[in-house]
């Protein structure tokens, strides 16, 4: 099976100096792999040239005249810049010519044209960003990690639904575990969304573990953790932060003095060992889950190793069928889900006295999350 995957060469801060390199790197250890480089022909052609692959059969080049900077609004992206890298790039997912897009484009602007260039899937609201983030048991899957602010219980189900798809296709476990993001363990604790959130994934057939707080996220206590995006883009932003901030404080005590750098020479290899388990750059690569197509967001700022790594992202998820689990998976739960629904209104309807359903006949009952029973399964 060949794997076709198109690259929009012009997206991230580097553009063709990191996109290209990494194709290029990318295609000669994999060669299953089709790369289509989409974007301005002539930097193209030049950094294909100094990466002495002008002639790679496997390396197609596909000519778009404008660029999503980095900074363009959405609507400039969506409905000004028709002949961008990200739009081409795109169209050629849906018109079939490829499997996966690689984007390090503008993060707002790849989901608003992906959205609008793929659609979703039946059954998705919304499309939710994923990213595996570092753990004591390798790494746990995130979502949504900024692509929406304000959620209903549902979507964060349909997250789980896209989480469990993508992991148990990645890392071909059948039954992964799904943790809802919250502040306590307790089923009774958080907002009404999360409480009702819960209830959902308890109903679902989904191995769901409950509620989970933000340390659980580095234990590994669950392989997918499910939040808002709001949440889940604080959560990511701070431990970008965390990190750097300790590397940069390791790096300044092992130069305090000449003792200092003679155990840095000692602690070298440790020191390697650490880096290379934690590098962000290896995790690069969130997937848009819940598109009639596959795409794959690198970090705008990667060298060309985090976005090989990117690439081979979008590569495995479509080796490894992600896009047809999620359809399957949302068919499964999708029963579960409306069933659960008719239970808390039934419910609601019941839990009214009797009186004041007679005097308001055409009283209705409230909204899921209002006044719904909870369900008492253990978390």
């Amino acid at each position: 099976m060949t794997v076709k995957i198109t690259i929009d060469c012009m997206g991230g801060d580097h553009g063709p100096a990191v996109t290209v390199p990494a194709a290029v790197n990318f295609v000669r250890s994999h060669p299953d792999a089709q790369l289509m480089l989409v974007g301005l022909e002539q930097p193209i052609r030049a950094q294909l040239k100094k990466s002495k692959a002008l002639d790679e059969p496997r390396l197609t080049v596909v000519p778009a005249s404008e660029v999503v900077a980095m900074d363009d609004p959405v609507e400039v992206a969506l409905r000004k810049k028709k002949d961008s890298s990200m739009r081409v790039a795109l169209n050629l997912v849906k018109e079939g010519e490829a499997q996966t897009c690689i984007s390090a484009g503008n993060t707002g602007a790849l989901m608003a044209v992906s959205r609008y260039v793929l659609k979703t899937l039946a059954g998705i609201e919304r499309p939710a960003i994923a990213f595996a983030m570092p753990s004591q048991k390798g790494y746990t899957t995130v979502l949504d990690l900024g692509a929406n602010v304000d959620c209903e219980p549902e979507h964060l189900l349909q997250f789980a639904e896209m989480g469990h798809a993508l992991v148990s296709a990645i890392e071909g476990r059948e039954r992964p575990t799904i943790g809802l993001l919250n502040i306590g363990e307790e089923v009774i604790k958080g907002n009404e969304t999360i409480k009702r959130a819960g209830e959902l994934l308890r109903a679902s057939t989904l191995n769901f573990y409950g509620n989970v707080e933000g340390n659980d996220i580095y234990k590994g206590t669950t392989d997918v953790v499910v939040c808002d995006g709001f949440v889940g883009n604080v959560a990511l932003k701070t431990s970008e932060g965390l990190a750097k901030m300790l590397a940069d404080m390791i790096k300044e005590e092992f130069s305090r003095n000449l003792a200092s750098k003679l155990m840095a020479l000692v602690a070298l290899p440790v020191l390697k060992r650490f880096k290379k388990r934690v590098d962000p750059a290896q995790y690069n690569g969130a997937a848009l889950l819940g598109l009639r197509g596959l795409v794959i967001k690198s970090h705008g700022s990667a060298e060309a190793f985090g976005f090989e790594w990117a690439i081979k992202r979008g590569y495995d998820a479509v080796k490894n069928g992600v896009l047809e689990r999620l359809v399957r998976a949302m068919e499964e739960n999708a029963p579960a889900a409306r069933e659960v629904d008719a239970t808390a209104s039934a419910s609601n309807v019941s839990d009214q006295p009797v009186q004041q359903l007679d005097s308001q006949p055409n009283s209705q009952p409230n909204p899921p999350g209002e006044s719904g029973t909870a369900l008492h399964s253990k978390a």
